[in-house]
């Protein structure tokens, strides 16, 4: 288990590290004001009417930085430091969720996958410790413990297969997003630089969220295959 731990001490460092870098980013970024005075709000609801969405609502949420998409209520949820704000980190956030509308209107196949996988990763992802460490302990006094680990491992798989099918959604609706500002001479080239690196910290906490699932993974599997 100490090879376990060296892996959960690594991945937990580096995300502590991007989830700042990402917040610091966001702060400084919401110093830099939009020339064209338009909030958050108002950005999302102009990508969403440019790319002919109108059963889309765009609502203010509680906390910070906890902006989505949800495609079941079809809604925009701005965290309340984007909603009202007027500033580049804010348009950048505000027009990347729209981009997953605009994923969402076009059928776009990565998200319609990721949405197949949420009701069996939300299933998978509650089991998947449970059932690995008991079959660690019981892999130690029977043959039966190789086989409740092995069920483990497929059920935390599946959080590794949506954390990497969840890459290329966030990415297209950043790219999306930055398509539509830049077409739309919504922000000045400052501004933009900004918007445009905003999203690129955003992206890297899917990143080490995704390697650091596969690197879990392949432990568990090393000491299946050792033990098998």
């Amino acid at each position: 288990m100490i090879g376990y731990y060296i892996i959960a001490g690594l991945i937990f460092a580096v995300s502590w590290y991007v989830s700042n870098k990402l917040k610091s980013k966001f702060k400084k970024y919401s110093k830099v004001h939009l020339q064209n005075g338009m909030s958050g709000k108002e950005i999302a609801e102009k990508m969403l009417y440019d790319n002919g969405i109108t059963d889309v609502k765009v609502i203010s949420t509680p906390g910070m930085l906890s902006d989505h998409y949800n495609p079941q209520k079809k809604t925009v949820n701005l965290s309340e430091g984007v909603y009202s704000q007027r500033n580049a980190a804010s348009a950048a956030v505000a027009a990347h969720e729209c981009g997953h509308a605009v994923q969402h209107a076009q059928a776009y196949s990565w998200l319609g996958m990721r949405s197949q996988l949420v009701p069996i990763v939300s299933v998978a992802s509650k089991l998947s410790t449970w059932v690995i460490m008991g079959g660690l302990l019981l892999m130690a006094t029977t043959a039966l413990g190789s086989t409740v680990l092995l069920i483990g491992i497929v059920l935390f798989g599946m959080g590794t297969l949506f954390s990497f099918v969840t890459l290329p959604v966030e990415y297209d609706a950043s790219k999306r997003a930055l398509v539509w500002l830049e077409n739309e001479n919504m922000l000045t080239a400052a501004e933009h630089d900004a918007a445009e690196d905003s999203l690129k910290w955003a992206a890297r906490t899917y990143v080490v969220a995704a390697i650091g699932s596969l690197a879990t993974l392949l432990y568990f599997v090393s000491i299946y295959l050792g033990r098998d």
